[in-house]
């Protein structure tokens, strides 16, 4: 039996992939402790595992992050990037690692498993290994991993090979450094205040410090880093749509019936204006023989006013009974939904939001599987635009299809706890031992 501490910043995108992480580590009788938001509490519980609540600032509601940070909404997609990693993600940092260092005191572990962009863990990955337990990654964002011809992360952009490349991304990250340079300064000042000295690399780089990645889809929806060590395993999607805690609507029959269906969804975090996308998108198809299928991930479904009689809303959704009936997904570009309809062949027309969305959205195109939109708020005629070249070319389907194949082959949670076994046995032939 091994003791694992599970750590995530408290967004429900993060925290939910590793709940079936937590519970299969539980059934096998492990002694896992989940530290997270206070709201995740019943949620950790129902795996089995210990919930652990973060504190102060490391302990947010997500669902509100907008009001918690108004000058936010001002801001570009690109200049929100900087901005959610120094102040949602980077500074709470520094309470993430207490909580993470006041459990190891408790209890030795012998594994600590973490978002990519838990700050806390991050810093506790710059101590020597004899001091430390082995940090696993569990990739529930686009990997930031490095590798030939990618540009800096959070610009949306595919890789370029050769001089062409080199020089390109030269060029961005001189061009960047300046946006970026609030989240160096706060991952340095995070890393000197934690274990008293300069960190070994920036924060946005840390992933190589890591002792093993799992990361949460499958090679072919990420791009090739053909240096990358061994520890670096793609496990496939691990994160389940539970049909029984979802009532199918009123309206499911007159979906089972429809020619076609698309699915819009801003996803549970951005969608505190549902005029971004999921009203241009039901704008797009009003009247019109496609039925769309609205999910608004928590937001009252009145709060879209009067809907046509081809479209079907509720707060949300079981997509496991939903996604295989559809015919498009239609998306700001969360991570773990854009896995859901891999997952199901369904292709992708996505309009990138803030976060990380950027990123997926790249993905989306460089694999084939969909049409990056490039912009957060399109308009009606983009989207159906958009929907139509999807349908209109099986390239999409077929790479979608090609994606859901490898899915359907990846070890998924299974794969994950290998990975968490092999980082522990390494540890432990490294001569390492547990951090007390």
């Amino acid at each position: 039996m091994s003791s694992v501490i599970i750590a995530s910043v408290p967004v429900h995108g993060h925290v939910a992939p590793l709940l079936p992480i937590a519970r299969a580590l539980v059934e096998r009788g492990d002694d896992v402790r989940f530290l997270t938001g206070s709201r995740f509490a019943d949620a950790v519980e129902a795996t089995g595992a210990r919930h652990v609540a973060l504190r102060d600032d490391a302990d947010f509601d997500d669902r509100i992050v907008t009001s918690l940070f108004p000058e936010r909404e001002r801001l570009s997609p690109v200049k929100a990037i900087p901005f959610d990693i120094e102040h949602i993600f980077i500074r709470p940092g520094l309470t993430q690692h207490a909580a993470l260092r006041a459990l190891l005191d408790e209890h030795p572990a012998d594994a600590v498993v973490c978002d990519p962009l838990f700050v806390g863990a991050a810093v506790l990955a710059e101590l020597p290994a004899s001091a430390r337990p082995p940090v696993v990654v569990a990739g529930v964002v686009p990997l930031s991993y490095p590798g030939p011809g990618l540009a800096p992360y959070g610009l949306g952009l595919a890789p370029l090979a050769g001089p062409a490349g080199a020089v390109r991304n030269a060029v961005l990250r001189a061009a960047t450094r300046s946006l970026f340079r609030g989240v160096d300064s706060a991952g340095r000042e995070v890393t000197r205040r934690a274990v008293g000295r300069e960190p070994s690399s920036s924060i946005m780089t840390w992933l190589p410090r890591a002792d093993a990645i799992a990361q949460l889809t499958v090679r072919e929806f990420e791009y090739p880093r053909p240096h990358a060590p061994e520890s670096l395993v793609f496990t496939g999607p691990v994160a389940t749509s539970d049909v029984s805690r979802h009532e199918l609507p009123s309206w499911w029959p007159q979906l089972e019936r429809a020619r076609r269906v698309v699915h819009v969804t801003q996803g549970t975090i951005a969608n505190d204006d549902l005029g971004e996308l999921v009203r241009p998108t039901i704008d797009a198809f009003a009247g019109s023989d496609t039925f769309v299928a609205v999910a608004t991930g928590g937001v009252p479904v009145a709060s879209l006013g009067t809907l046509p009689a081809n479209v079907g809303a509720a707060e949300f959704l079981p997509y496991d009974l939903l996604l295989p009936r559809t015919d498009v997904f239609v998306t700001n570009g969360g991570y773990g939904g854009t896995q859901f309809a891999l997952r199901h062949g369904v292709p992708i027309v996505v309009a990138p939001g803030k976060e990380d969305k950027t990123e997926v959205a790249a993905r989306v195109a460089w694999s084939g599987v969909g049409v990056n939109l490039r912009r957060m708020t399109p308009r009606p005629g983009e989207i159906r635009s958009a929907v139509e070249r999807v349908l209109g070319d099986p390239r999409h389907r077929r790479a979608a299809g090609r994606i859901a194949a490898a899915m359907a082959q990846a070890p998924g949670t299974a794969g994950v706890t290998a990975v968490i076994d092999d980082a522990i046995a390494r540890h432990a032939r490294a001569g390492a031992v547990p951090a007390a």
